[in-house]
């Protein structure tokens, strides 16, 4: 069987704890906020981390100016900070350029952002691309400031610098890979994507203690523009790419999500949707959009990777999402490692995925006489535990996988590899190397 599940009440209870630690840094593209939450990482697992130039071009895009906060706020003329960044970092649109001035507040509205329809919550804006600068508040506090002169401290720096990404590689026998990907760039939201940072970090410290059929890739990397260096600056490896996950939005209430790879039948499209299907729980199935977080580069025409992305509740069908209200209040440890079990499910069915040959094909072998109905006559489960290897013996033409067989019969991969271990144990079945199969 699979190797035993961590205890998931101390696992949820220790991912919500880092991701308290890594909540008040303001993270963005680039900048120290990145860089000191990737070090943190690498306390748990040993991230390498690389910084990609200033300037650097990345297929169709250049690698931006390196972002950095010491202050911003908007006071009034008795120095009272109305709006303040020490306060809350989504206070101030994440890469807004530099500014100091007086302002009315006529002057001002322009720069201020709200959600009207939630009035208590900050939204979170980004200047990323754009040379502008502004604050966000909430719609409450807008309507409270009084007419009359501001003023307004944007203390930040947009210089030649680096965009810093992290990167854990766990190599197994084979070069192929499993590619585990997650983006680190936004400041205060817990779920996007807080929540697939540590995720991620416990995947790899889980996944590096165990005897690796596959490779092992993690990137933390902050969004679009991080997956569009690493591909650039990997064109040449990312072949070796066989399976992959896209981390993100995975601690909050909702149901398990999956979109598929551009693909949409990868081998790693038929694990997730194994896992989901026996889970017990509800979840949804979606088909590849162009639209969403990292998984749209790596499925990109040029590289067509297979790689999707499991999710609890997709981003923008929240109604957190990308607001104050997004906070660790609505990531709950329970669910933080609810996730963290249905991926590692799914790395341990990749890691077990392989083919068998019967090594009796001609008929049914005579169970008995090997002691085979010995062994399973004290089962609960003992005529579907006989239904599973006879659904294992006939299907091991070396064509068929466990996966195979288990979407065939409609037991669960767990069982249908119990077996295949106890037939292989007997004499029954010879397991295929992966350059055989």
């Amino acid at each position: 069987m699979f190797a035993e599940t961590p205890d998931l009440d101390l696992t949820g209870q220790a991912l919500h704890a880092l991701a308290g630690e890594l909540y008040p840094i303001c993270r963005s593209i680039t900048g120290d906020g990145l860089r000191a939450s990737l070090r943190r990482i690498q306390e748990i697992v040993p991230l390498q981390l690389h910084e990609v130039p200033t300037g650097t071009p990345v297929f169709d895009w250049v690698v931006p100016p390196e972002w950095n906060v010491r202050d911003a706020y908007v006071a009034n003329l008795r120095g009272e900070r109305v709006i303040d960044f020490q306060r809350n970092n989504l206070h101030l649109v994440n890469y807004s350029v530099p500014f100091r001035g007086r302002l009315t507040l006529e002057e001002l509205r322009p720069h201020l952002h709200t959600i009207p329809e939630q009035p208590d919550w900050i939204p979170y804006r980004t200047s990323y691309y754009r040379e502008t600068w502004g604050f966000c508040v909430s719609h409450t506090q807008l309507l409270q400031l009084a007419e009359g002169e501001y003023e307004v401290c944007v203390d930040t720096s947009l210089e030649p610098g680096s965009l810093t990404y992290g990167e854990l590689y766990l190599p197994g026998r084979s070069s192929d890979e499993v590619l585990i990907s997650c983006h680190c760039c936004h400041p205060s939201l817990a779920n996007d994507n807080l929540s697939g940072m540590v995720v991620s970090a416990f995947l790899a410290q889980e996944i590096q203690n165990w005897q690796r059929r596959y490779s092992y890739r993690f990137l933390f990397i902050p969004g679009t523009i991080g997956s569009i260096a690493w591909l650039a600056l990997n064109e040449a490896q990312a072949h070796h790419i066989r399976h992959g996950l896209v981390v993100t939005c995975v601690g909050d209430p909702g149901f398990m999500h999956y979109k598929k790879s551009r693909r949409g039948d990868a081998e790693i499209d038929r694990v997730v949707d194994h896992v989901l299907k026996h889970s017990g729980q509800a979840f949804e199935i979606r088909e590849f959009s162009p639209y969403g977080y990292d998984e749209r580069q790596y499925c990109s025409p040029g590289f067509n990777l297979p790689v999707g992305s499991l999710t609890r509740t997709p981003h923008g069908r929240y109604a957190e999402y990308h607001s104050s209200a997004d906070n660790l209040s609505l990531v709950r440890p329970e669910f933080l490692a609810d996730s963290f079990a249905q991926y590692l499910s799914v790395m341990r069915i990749l890691e077990n995925n392989k083919r068998f040959l019967n090594a009796n094909p001609k008929c049914e072998p005579q169970l008995g006489k090997r002691g085979l109905y010995s062994t399973i006559g004290g089962r609960k489960d003992a005529s579907e535990f006989e239904l599973a290897m006879l659904w294992v013996l006939n299907l091991s033409d070396g064509r068929h996988t466990l996966l195979d067989i288990a979407d065939q019969s409609g037991m669960p991969f767990a069982q249908i590899l119990e077996v295949s271990r106890l037939l292989s144990e007997h004499g029954l079945l010879n397991e295929l190397q992966d350059d055989e199969a």
